[in-house]
């Protein structure tokens, strides 16, 4: 009997608890009313400066890169533009929003120079990659489109993003290439001039007639036209090798035709040096064995 009264007034305690925090707890909301509405209306305004802040950034940052694209700016450094613009853009309307939730904006600029100085000395290659990248733009080593080798990886140059490059390998692999890699390595343009120079290395025996040769090479040379008049072609012997004499052909093709006169030329000239029976040696090597008597 006494378990069950010590019960009831447990529970009579307990209810009582809870009736006197609800009545604290809307006696607090009531007192606070215009804090909360208040506090209420700065949270939804933020979030309409950011979303609203947002759309205008990206309108914004897309007409730069039009207004770009209509001045004929490559594409790769207008891709870089726009992606600085829209990012710069944006940390102005995060910081209004934040402002606008009663965040001292002051503060928050020095907290943000704060952590960019951490940031920047962790992220050291981040950061140099970001130079590298504003380096590339300003000087433009390449352009959108162009085929390059940078760092042996080669490709065709799709975009020049804030801290790497973006290629397009020949057999359709996206290679992202750091920016500061693409500073510190050798880089090879195979797209900046319009012209290009072939380099065949041709392999003939030693009892071939050399002159003959010569002229079986020019009239293969000769005969494509997509090889260039001037320069002219450049045809003679570069070196007397182990097993064969060796010959170059050099012609001169537009960049454009390059891999389809290089393909072409050489099985044109398989082809008719087979057909004048001067033959290409495969590589050999005399052997003199020497009786030893006794």
């Amino acid at each position: 009997m006494s378990e069950s009264v010590t019960d009831k007034v447990v529970d009579t305690l307990a209810d009582n608890e809870l009736t006197n925090g609800v009545l604290n707890a809307g006696t607090w909301v009531a007192d606070n009313q215009d804090l909360l509405i208040q506090y209420g209306v700065n949270l939804i305004s933020a979030i309409l400066i950011l979303f609203v802040g947002n759309l205008i950034v990206k309108g914004i940052a897309n007409g730069v890169a039009k207004v770009l694209r209509k001045k004929s700016m490559d594409e790769a450094v207008v891709e870089f533009l726009h992606s600085l613009v829209r990012y710069l853009l944006f940390v102005i309307v995060l910081i209004a929003a934040l402002g606008r939730l009663g965040v001292q904006t002051a503060s928050v600029v020095a907290v943000i120079g704060a952590a960019g100085l951490a940031i920047g000395l962790a992220l050291q290659g981040s950061l140099s990659n970001f130079a590298a990248g504003v380096l590339i733009v300003g000087f433009r080593p390449f352009k959108s489109g162009d085929y390059v080798e940078i760092g042996g990886v080669a490709g065709s140059v799709e975009s020049i993003q804030i801290f790497s490059t973006v290629l397009c390998t020949p057999d359709n692999k996206m290679v992202v290439v750091p920016n500061g890699a693409v500073i510190s390595s050798p880089i090879t343009n195979y797209s900046r001039h319009e012209t290009r120079r072939i380099d065949f290395v041709i392999g003939v025996s030693y009892d071939a007639d050399l002159k003959k040769t010569k002229e079986v090479l020019a009239r293969v040379v000769a005969a494509d036209s997509r090889v260039l008049k001037d320069p002219a072609p450049t045809i003679g012997v570069v070196a007397l090798a182990d097993s064969s004499v060796n010959l170059v052909v050099r012609p001169w093709v537009k960049t454009a035709d390059y891999w389809r006169v290089y393909f072409d030329l050489l099985q044109a000239i398989k082809e008719e040096l087979d057909k004048e029976d001067i033959t290409i040696p495969y590589p050999q090597m005399d052997v003199h064995l020497n009786k030893l008597e006794g």
